[in-house]
Order: C-alpha cells, then sequence, then structure tokens
C-alpha cells in the first residue's frame, strides 16, 4: 500500500474502505463515553482490534528448561515437606516413617540442587547467589534456604542411615524440619514474581497449590517405603493434602481469568488433567487402604506421580502464557477499563438529596 503523503486527508482510509465494502459502515459519528454534560468527542476512524507488532510475543519466554526447573519445583516441594514430616515422625516416635522421610528428603533436595546446578550451568553461578542476602528477592531467599536445608537433611539421614551421632542427627532433623515449609512453598512466590500471566495471575493460590502438593507427594513416599504400622498418619493426611491440592488449583484457575486458558490447552492441559485423576485417584486410596498395603503403595505412586505431573503442567502453562501476547494485552486493558469507569463513577456528582445530606453530617461534626 502507499504511504500516505502530507496532503492525506483524515479518514480517507476509512472511506476507501467503505468504498470497497458498502455493507460496512464506519465507526464514525460515534461518541467517545465522558462526564454527564460534557462536551464528547467524536469517533473519526474505527475502533483498533487487539493486534501485536507483527505478531510477536510481548514477553520472552522463559529460559529455564522443563526438565530441570520443573523437576526442581518437585523435588524442592517433595525434599521440604518430607523435611517436616520426619521431624514430626520422630517427635511422635515412628522411627521407620522418620527414616524414609529423612532419606527421602535428603536425596530430593540434592537431586534438586543438581537440577537448579545444571540450568544455571556451572555451580558457580549458585555460589554467587549466595554472596548476599536480598529478602525482597524470591531468588535469593530461596537459594539459602535451600543452601541450609541440604546440609540438615543429609546430616539427618546420614545419622539414621549409619546409626551413629544420633544427638547431632535429631537435631539436624528437627533444624531441617523447620526449614520444610519454606523450601516447598517459596518455589511458587519464585515464578508468581515474574511477568509470565499463567504465573502471575495466579499469586494468591500458587502458595496452597504448592504447598498441598508437596504434601501430597511426602506422604505419597511415606506410603511407599514406610512400616506398615506407622503410615497411619501420612495416610490420612496425604487424603487431606491431595483433596486440598485438586481444590486450590481448581480455585486458582477460576480466580486468574484469560490465562486460565492455558491451564486447560496443549501439553499443559493434558498434564494438569492427568495430574488431576491421578491425584484424585492417590486421595481415594489413601482414604481406602487402612487394611490393604497392595492398595496404600497405589495411593501413594499415584500421589506422588500427580504432584510432579501438576509441578510441570504448571510450568508448561507458563511457558505457553508467554508465548501468545494475548494473555498479556487483554488482562492488562481490562484493569485499565476498570479502573477508567471506577474513577469515572468517582467523579460523576451527587444528587442534591445525596450532597446536602453529606453536608448536613459534616456540619454536624
Amino acid at each position: 500500500m502507499a504511504q500516505p503523503g502530507r496532503e492525506a486527508v483524515p479518514g480517507s482510509a476509512v472511506l476507501s474502505e467503505v468504498a470497497a465494502s458498502p455493507s460496512k459502515k464506519p465507526d464514525v459519528g460515534q461518541r467517545a463515553p465522558g462526564r454527564k454534560g460534557g462536551k464528547r468527542e467524536e469517533l473519526m476512524v474505527p475502533r483498533a482490534e487487539f493486534q501485536s507488532y507483527y505478531g510477536k510475543p510481548i514477553l520472552n519466554e522463559p529460559t529455564w528448561q522443563a526438565p530441570d526447573i520443573a523437576g526442581y519445583l518437585f523435588l524442592g516441594g517433595l525434599a521440604g515437606a518430607g523435611g517436616t514430616i520426619a521431624a514430626a515422625a520422630q517427635a511422635s516416635g515412628r522411627p521407620g516413617l522418620a527414616h524414609v522421610m529423612k532419606t527421602g528428603a535428603a536425596a530430593a533436595a540434592g537431586l534438586s540442587l543438581v537440577a537448579l546446578v545444571h540450568d544455571l550451568g556451572r555451580p558457580a553461578r549458585f555460589l554467587n547467589m549466595l554472596r548476599m542476602f536480598k529478602p525482597t528477592s524470591p531468588m535469593s531467599v530461596g537459594s539459602w534456604i535451600l543452601a541450609g536445608f541440604a546440609p540438615l537433611s543429609g546430616a539427618a539421614a546420614a545419622s539414621s542411615v549409619t546409626g551413629k551421632l544420633r544427638p547431632i542427627g535429631a537435631a539436624a532433623t528437627y533444624g531441617a524440619g523447620a526449614l520444610g515449609p519454606a523450601l516447598a512453598t517459596y518455589t511458587a512466590a519464585l515464578i508468581s514474581n515474574t511477568a509470565v500471566p499463567a504465573w502471575h495471575e495466579g499469586h494468591r493460590e500458587m502458595p496452597f497449590v504448592f504447598a498441598s502438593s508437596a504434601t501430597a507427594a511426602a506422604c505419597g513416599l511415606g506410603l511407599l517405603a514406610a512400616p506398615a504400622g506407622e503410615v497411619e498418619p501420612v495416610r490420612r493426611l496425604g487424603a487431606i493434602a491431595a483433596m486440598a491440592e485438586v481444590g486450590a488449583s481448581k480455585f486458582m484457575e477460576e480466580r486468574m481469568g484469560l490465562a486460565a486458558e492455558c491451564y486447560h490447552e496443549g501439553a499443559a492441559g493434558r498434564l494438569m488433567k492427568a495430574a488431576e485423576v491421578l491425584t484424585t485417584a492417590g486421595a481415594v486410596g489413601a482414604a481406602a487402604g487402612r487394611r490393604s498395603s497392595l492398595l496404600r503403595r497405589a495411593a501413594g505412586a499415584a500421589l506422588l506421580t500427580g504432584s510432579a505431573l501438576t509441578r510441570f503442567g504448571i510450568f508448561k502453562a507458563g511457558v505457553a502464557s508467554a508465548r501468545d501476547p494475548k494473555y498479556t494485552v487483554v488482562p492488562q486493558r481490562e484493569r485499565l477499563e476498570q479502573e477508567k469507569a471506577r474513577s469515572e463513577a468517582q467523579a460523576e456528582p451527587q444528587p442534591k438529596g445525596e450532597a446536602g445530606a453529606e453536608t448536613n453530617a459534616k456540619a454536624t461534626q
């Protein structure tokens, strides 16, 4: 198309479009919204439809890799919840369950650290994050939590396996248990603090999803490997945590608006659906498996797998939302329009009766 010159007539593009398509009427002569009684501006061109620059994404896709960071989200949650359950099992006199949770938490913490370092590229980059402590940065806080939890859980597991230095092992178990809830949930703050729509829009509910998912995974590990006489607490807790995970995920998707589409479409949708089915089945199996060891173990495997699929599904949904610009622009425009409507409603003159009542109230005060 030829570019208009200095003599171009405003609105000529609209008129030429109408000439080519007489059935289509231009949006000329409509009045823009304004305050009552004020002067309103006439629109001379049609309202613009949503589009990005040449259809390009507005946000860069996350550079994190799915096997590393999605696995880190799952393993970190499993380690944190497992460390806390290990401390509770030790305090309540369940050595078999405590042993399984200690070793499981230490292994998960070590693997999560390996996944994080692998994504960073070299160990020095993780050590550089420990050069300072920044409370406003979830990555900085999480790095320090992981750096404190990993050696404590390792010491607790080593003492449990070898049977040596039991007082030190017990103290390390309680220390890891204290850091466990923070390790299980800080990754929710980490991804929600980004501009990725499918993560940021769920920042209110994401910590609850991660906490319940991590607890379900740790209870699943206990159902798989702990002695039959000591699994009753994790059997009950696993059923409750699994249903809480499903409910929190549904509530998060309902509140996040347009970005919830990413949790129902493509690879993320398939992962989240499979996670919901497995987690629900694990909850039912844990609740009904009081006398059946086979059913308990099947429920434990379902809870573990469902928790992992939840983390991978959330990761995939975030990547998909960053790729499509509508998940960034449309919610922003809706918020701006709501704010504009709220401002115009506040600026409208009050009726005389209300104004007089307000004046009398002020005079009385």
